[in-house]
């Protein structure tokens, strides 16, 4: 925890107000810290109590993991690998695996945990995550299939790549911030991707969005180039599609349509805009997938989620 000088503090106090005042600064409670305090460390202090086999783990894998890593860890479309690549790491392109890379199967409990599945992330029980760990070192050749894992056999895992890790002992560098002849932001492009599960997503090839939205560098199936308008509402809703809906509109997962396929979209464009941003807003189980409340961002206010919907609907006409 860090303290604010004075000075701060009280320009702080004022700018919150007396009413917020009383709470500014003060100590966490054990029950906030216990919402925070949930990595696992190497030695498997932290693990909650609980276990489960890969024999246990591979239905809950198959249900709520395979769509994007694939049944044997393979991956699917640009989802990560999760198995395989031993002895890779030397070679021109190297396959980051759970196996091949990683240094402590804490950290894969912890992400799962912490993380997955991505379209309801915390949604596992602590035994359905030891069951999917589990599974997922024994696609790795690491675990058997009946050997539980638990809060005590934890330390008993041993991962390939461990002692190929080491302490960091560069020096901290703190860049000199510009204030004379500085770069022009206006002339800057910054190129990502969401959060790193689409690493192509910024191709007009692989970005999810119908080609004919590109303009006239994109030919139709006539040979000829069409730029398609798009409403105001959403051209807005493009920077929310991109940062979260993209890595499941951009590949089709969990029964999401693909935004750019049209006969994905024709029948739920028919339903009208409202029910459709309606579906978006509060969830929708559909026969093919389940859509979480907001995609699981709730953090996203309805407006953007509706002008997110319309960028989705009308680039996929």
């Amino acid at each position: 925890m860090f303290k604010l000088p004075s000075a701060l503090m009280a320009a702080a106090l004022l700018c919150v107000g007396p009413a917020m005042a009383a709470d500014f600064g003060r100590p966490a409670t054990e029950a906030e810290i216990a919402g925070w305090d949930i990595d696992i460390r190497p030695d498997g202090q932290g693990l909650p109590v609980g276990g489960g086999t890969a024999e246990q783990g591979e239905p809950v894998y198959e249900a709520k993991c395979a769509m994007c890593h694939g049944s044997f860890g393979e991956g699917v479309d640009r989802w990560p690998v999760l198995a395989g690549g031993e002895d890779s790491l030397t070679e021109d392109k190297p396959e980051k695996t759970v196996g091949s890379y990683w240094p402590y199967a804490s950290t894969l409990w912890d992400y799962i945990h912490r993380a997955m599945p991505y379209t309801a992330p915390q949604s596992l029980t602590d035994d359905e995550v030891y069951q999917i760990t589990a599974y997922v070192l024994y696609l790795n050749d690491l675990v058997e299939y009946d050997w539980e894992l638990n809060q005590d056999t934890f330390v008993e895992v041993e991962m390939p790549n461990q002692d190929s890790f080491f302490v960091d002992n560069r020096p901290d560098v703190v860049n000199t911030r510009c204030f004379e002849n500085c770069a022009d932001p206006a002339a800057l492009q910054v190129v990502g991707t969401i959060g790193g599960v689409s690493p192509t997503g910024h191709f007009k090839e692989d970005s999810g969005v119908a080609s004919s939205h590109y303009g006239d560098d994109a030919p139709t199936d006539e040979g000829e180039a069409v730029a398609v308008a798009l409403s105001a509402d959403a051209i807005a809703g493009e920077a929310t599609y991109q940062q979260a809906c993209l890595a499941c509109h951009g590949s089709g997962i969990a029964g999401a349509p693909k935004v750019g396929v049209k006969d994905q979209w024709t029948q739920r464009v028919a339903q009208g805009l409202s029910t459709m941003v309606e579906h978006a807003i509060q969830g929708y189980q559909g026969e093919n997938g389940y859509m979480p409340p907001k995609g699981g961002h709730m953090n996203l206010s309805d407006e953007a989620v509706a002008q997110a919907v319309s960028f989705m609907a009308e680039s996929s006409q």
